[in-house]
């Protein structure tokens, strides 16, 4: 029997998505035994400090050994959380599939079922997340929020609403589905509340560029409009010139054969943002992307990024 290995952090929710690219790759070729390793990235070496302040910033923390892994042929495919994975990948390496993406949205966990909305939060309710990207956007939407910084995989996060006597949390959507969680979210952001993370929701699945075996196993998991998509916000964020440790986000939609573009920028500090949306083309995405880039820099967002200094992570 062929056999392929895929390279996956060891995190529940790391598991749970290489979970799901196995049984997708199997679905399509039943007579492969598709096994999974687990790799140690350095993020996950260090579940205590604060990512900013670890060397390098964010950037590659949770994807770094789990390529070297594909580059030595220990693995044949690493699957990420698409948002984790930096613009520019290591030489010989390619992205050769992005599956359909989940819901990109945020959700918001309480303390109490009761707590349904951002509105019925108390007055100088505590909040956790590891993102700043999220706390700028809260404070945006409500200025009283106490929004404190915590770092851990979904049921750590999950538990440190009690262990902190927090109020609720912030999680990405898509990754409570996946586990299994929806009954734990209280409130769904809108996108046009709490714009996401660039690739947020979205799985990038990295082979080699030379595997053409590989390539050919993985392909029918390539779904082409969140490709589109997702492609056009990493775009977005390579011309910004920013990392995932900025208050910054990105999300690009196709729909009835129009495409939409949402982005924004902002400073930490004093709560300045820049936000831009456009629509076009499906084909116009990239531009789009490219255009929103330039304008957000130019009204500020250039300083904003150079000022985003802030213990956090996207």
């Amino acid at each position: 029997m062929r056999k392929i290995v895929i390279g996956s952090r060891g995190s529940q929710l790391a598991l749970r998505q290489s979970k799901i690219l196995a049984r997708a790759i199997e679905k399509h070729h039943p007579d492969l035994e598709v096994s999974i390793a687990v790799i140690r990235t350095t993020g996950d070496k260090m579940p205590h400090t604060a990512l900013s302040k670890l060397t390098g910033g964010v950037k590659g923390l949770f994807v770094k050994e789990i390529e070297e892994a594909l580059l030595d042929q220990s693995i044949d495919v690493a699957v990420h959380s698409l948002k984790d994975l930096p613009t520019e990948l290591p030489e010989g390496l390619t992205l050769a599939a992005i599956p359909e993406r989940e819901d990109p949205r945020d959700a918001l966990i309480t303390a109490s079922p009761e707590i349904q909305s951002l509105e019925a939060l108390p007055q100088k309710a505590r909040l956790g997340t590891g993102s700043l990207r999220r706390r700028v956007q809260l404070q945006l939407l409500r200025q009283d929020l106490v929004v404190s910084p915590i770092r851990g995989n979904v049921d750590t996060r999950i538990r440190k609403i009690r262990e902190r006597n927090l109020d609720g949390i912030v999680l990405a959507a898509a990754g409570l589905r996946r586990l299994g969680l929806e009954e734990k979210i209280a409130y769904l952001f809108p996108v046009e509340d709490m714009i996401p993370a660039i690739g947020q929701g979205a799985l990038g699945v990295e082979i080699r560029a030379a595997d053409e075996r590989t390539l050919q196993l993985v392909k029918p998991l390539d779904d082409l409009p969140t490709r589109h998509c997702t492609l056009a916000e990493r775009r977005f964020l390579q011309e910004m010139g920013g990392g995932c440790d900025v208050p910054m986000g990105a999300h690009a939609t196709i729909e009835n054969g129009n495409a939409c573009f949402t982005a924004f920028v902002a400073d930490p500090a004093s709560l300045e943002v820049a936000r831009r949306v456009c629509h076009g083309q499906p084909q116009d995405l990239e531009r789009l992307a490219v255009e929103t880039a330039h304008y957000l820099l130019s009204q500020g967002g250039d300083k904003m990024l150079k000022e985003s200094t802030i213990p956090y992570q996207s």
